[in-house]
């Protein structure tokens, strides 16, 4: 493999330079540098990656700060992160994955050493320390999720509180009047993780608004038991139910309404919203809004993007409207004499 001084003895010139020649670091004659590069190109040489990247003062690398906690589901992390992989590829950059417990010394550590040039920030809290951080930093950041402040900041994500509206007024056009929401579990929530708090509290507003029998549950680990559990202790009347949580949880739900003698849709109709996996295949299929990763990671990466080539950081926030897809898990509730006359026939 050719080296740079191979280089600099084709080409009739010193090392310094066929540095300045291929970097443009300094002013050189044009018979010297067409020399050089002619030299260059007949030897096939490829300057070393940590010259290419101090010459360029770019690192053509993006970082994507994505802590693992106990409650993280893994799946849809990595979806996310594949994603922005993905679109970072697209636009010419290498990404880096930080999954150190310490999010915040990853943080730092990619600004301080231009490891990165610039940050994807994904599992983000409400009150996310790593928010502050990046208002104090002089370095792109763009958030995937938004924190309870969002001054200064650049974030995208769905718009979960739309979601939560669209889901409720679907089951509550349909006629539904007593609605039940199973979230993420307890660990997730009080964690802060902010969509799972979004989304609940828009779901409770928008069920007060409308003057609907609501109640809200969190599931235990996988499983949907518990919650519906719950939810039908609080809500006895219960016809209408909302998923916002994992595939486990969402696939679990048919089971454990069918222990309490319900079926989808006949006796309970589902919405599953803000959905990163597929409802069509579970066994009943389920009414989706769906968490698109890729919408998401996409604007956010070319946010990050034009921060570092042109210099635009307004503070901004950018919401990813929901989409309803219909797999025919809401209908009318069937009232009780309808239900009795079923019973006898």
């Amino acid at each position: 493999m050719a080296t740079v001084d191979d280089v600099a003895k084709a080409a009739g010139v010193s090392i310094s330079t066929v540095s300045y020649a291929l970097s443009g670091k300094r002013a050189i004659s044009h018979e010297t540098r067409d020399r050089v590069l002619k030299a260059a190109a007949e030897l096939n040489y490829q300057p070393r990656a940590s010259a290419r990247m101090l010459a360029a003062n770019r690192s053509h690398i993006l970082a994507v700060t994505a802590p693992l906690h106990e409650d993280t589901d893994h799946s849809v992390h990595m979806q996310f992160a594949m994603e922005v992989t993905k679109e970072a590829a697209e636009l010419g950059y290498d990404t880096l994955l930080l999954v150190h417990d310490d999010a915040m010394q990853s943080m730092r550590r990619a600004a301080a050493t231009a490891l990165a040039d610039g940050v994807v920030v994904l599992d983000v809290d409400a009150d996310d320390p790593r928010a502050d951080l990046a208002r104090a930093l002089d370095y792109p950041v763009v958030f995937i999720g938004i924190p309870h402040d969002a001054t200064d900041l650049m974030c995208v994500d769905m718009d979960f509180e739309q979601a939560a509206r669209m889901a409720v007024d679907r089951l509550a056009d349909a006629g539904h009047t007593s609605i039940g929401l199973i979230s993420h579990p307890r660990v997730t929530v009080e964690r802060g993780s902010n969509f799972p708090l979004r989304f609940r509290d828009a779901f409770v507003a928008r069920c007060e608004e409308r003057g609907l029998d609501h109640a809200v549950a969190y599931p235990r680990e996988h499983s949907a038991r518990e919650a519906v559990d719950n939810l039908l202790s609080a809500l006895p009347n219960m016809t209408g139910l909302v998923l916002n949580t994992s595939s486990d949880v969402a696939a679990d739900a048919s089971p454990a309404l069918a222990a309490h003698g319900l079926s989808i849709p006949h006796d309970v109709s589902v919405v599953a919203a803000g959905a990163a996996y597929p409802t069509h295949r579970l066994p009943v299929p389920l009414d989706r809004i769906p968490l698109d990763a890729q919408a998401s990671c996409t604007a956010a990466v070319d946010l990050l993007v034009a921060a570092i080539d042109r210099g635009e950081r307004e503070a901004r926030t950018l919401l990813i409207p929901p989409e309803y897809q219909d797999f025919g898990s809401v209908r009318a509730p069937v009232d009780s004499a309808e239900k009795a006359a079923q019973h006898l026939v």
